[in-house]
């Protein structure tokens, strides 16, 4: 961690291993290659983890690209995973509480919350538009840190099929299959249009 005018921020350089989470994917990248055993065990060992993809298990699952973690972890399926590294949210860096895509270690769901703490949360944002537009640095500081907002997951094939995405079309006869994959969908929607 590095120690930002008191605020924390990952160091993912400085870090034997780092994740980068994605709702319930988890690229796990291993600065120290000597750690992979250790951090493995640890994760397998964490409730919401379903899975665990090494090399072998990334082949076989056809995800073994250039830019994928070392290891993927998979979540459960009524679990996902946030990416706040701090343990006290006194020290949580400015952005995370702030839509922030590009400082952030991971895709944020919490995003689409304004924080329920807020009393008059239009009166915040009100004052710091107005802040902005006199001029002064501010941070649009009005979503929470609390992970718990967020319901429902996405990500993992569900176990049920009567729980999977639905495609409708009044063209059925465009729909080779009644289950397609969901790379599929692209040339679906192309057949539709074309």
């Amino acid at each position: 961690m590095k120690d930002e005018l008191g605020l924390e921020l990952l160091d993912c350089g400085a870090s034997k291993a780092f994740a980068v989470a994605d709702h319930q994917v988890a690229h796990i990248y291993l600065n120290d290659p000597g750690v992979e055993k250790i951090v493995r065990d640890l994760l397998e060992r964490q409730e919401g983890i379903g899975r665990v993809l090494g090399k072998t298990e990334k082949v076989a699952e056809g995800i073994d690209h250039p830019r994928a973690g070392d290891l993927i972890a998979v979540a459960s399926e009524n679990a996902w995973f946030t990416y706040y590294y701090w343990e006290d949210d006194k020290v949580a860096p400015d952005f995370a509480r702030t839509v922030d895509i590009h400082r952030k270690p991971g895709y944020d769901p919490v995003e689409l919350f304004v924080d329920p703490a807020i009393s008059l949360p239009t009166a915040k944002i009100a004052w710091r538009l107005l802040q902005k537009k006199l001029g002064f640095r501010m941070l649009m500081d009005v979503i929470s840190l609390d992970a718990t907002l967020v319901k429902g997951s996405h990500g993992c094939r569900p176990k049920n099929p009567a729980d999977y995405p639905v495609l409708i079309s009044q063209q059925s006869e465009l729909l080779k299959n009644p289950l397609i994959e969901a790379t599929d969908v692209y040339h679906v929607l192309k057949r539709h249009l074309l």
